[in-house]
């Protein structure tokens, strides 16, 4: 636990980006999983859609550091290439 003044403080703020790390990281992960739930089903516009909300979700938690620009690059490259293959398939 948490003796001086500083520490007490450190551990409320680090509860509070923890947070809004939380609240970032899950939306990211939810409008990635809607992008790649569209493509699997075949709706490529849908899957379209949520791609610039991905794109959106993602860079946001890049560039507040919840993820990394490495990692963030990747998760918009892989989606990118899910989202051609369905528009192939169809």
């Amino acid at each position: 636990m948490a003796i001086t003044k500083n520490a007490k403080k450190a551990v409320r703020s680090s509860e509070r980006k923890r947070v809004y790390n939380l609240r970032r990281t899950t939306a990211m992960r939810e409008v990635v999983k809607s992008v790649r739930k569209s493509a699997a089903a075949g709706s490529v516009t849908d899957a379209k859609a949520d791609l610039a909300k991905a794109y959106k979700a993602i860079d946001k938690a890049a560039k507040r550091g919840v993820i990394k620009a490495n990692t963030a690059a990747r998760k918009k490259s892989r989606l990118a290439a899910t989202v051609k293959k369905a528009d192939k398939k169809d």
